[in-house]
């Protein structure tokens, strides 16, 4: 006679703790950013330590760990994941009323319907796809907090519509550069649940 359904068995993750340990001082020394770093214990979040659009009116929490094996870095995404729900929820809350682009028509594309109506806003268009717009000459660099870690842009201007120069600071990239002292001394199935926890892809090595 059957019993019924028995309750799921929860599996212990020992196939991922203590698994592809990295140090804070290491994790540093090789660029690693995002959840990778802060999984090793260092406390750096550009959102929160460097905000931008807007992140300041925001309040949410940057989870961490000392840990900085393969488990603890899959927990701090779901973490995250649940404190971007909340800024999204403050987002929408706080979104205030009015225009959502600026007016400023030698910049901005023109809307749609102005541009089929207003030979200026089709001349604005016309001159902003074909032309761009001059910016400045000078250099800036600019980052913001990916999914996977720093995401940064260096762009150098010569006073043109066309930029001298760009260069994609990739996340993915400079946190591949830690799999080797991850992957020292383990057995090579863990490879792949390194790389996992890593959350590398490849178009962003290729950049």
């Amino acid at each position: 006679m059957s019993a019924g359904p028995s309750a799921p068995r929860r599996r212990r993750p020992t196939r991922t703790k203590g698994v592809a340990r990295i140090t804070a001082e290491d994790a540093v020394a090789l660029g690693a950013s995002g959840p990778t770093l802060r999984g090793s214990g260092v406390d750096f979040d550009l959102r929160r330590d460097m905000p931008y659009s807007g992140y300041e009116k925001f309040q949410f929490k940057v989870p961490t760990s000392t840990v900085g094996d393969v488990w603890t870095r899959y927990i701090l995404r779901v973490e995250e994941m649940r404190e971007s729900v909340k800024i999204c929820q403050q987002a929408l809350d706080g979104m205030p009323t009015g225009p959502l682009k600026a007016d400023a028509p030698k910049v901005v594309l023109p809307d749609r319907e102005k541009m089929k109506t207003q030979m200026e806003s089709l001349i604005y268009h016309f001159k902003i796809v074909t032309e761009g717009f001059a910016v400045p000459a000078g250099q800036v660099y600019q980052a913001i907090e990916s999914p996977r870690g720093e995401m940064g842009y260096f762009v150098v201007s010569d006073g043109t519509a066309k930029p001298y120069r760009v260069h994609m600071r990739n996340p993915t990239f400079a946190s591949l550069q830690a799999l080797e002292t991850m992957c020292k001394g383990r057995l090579l199935a863990d490879v792949v649940a390194v790389i996992g926890s890593i959350d590398i892809v490849l178009g962003e090595i290729d950049r």
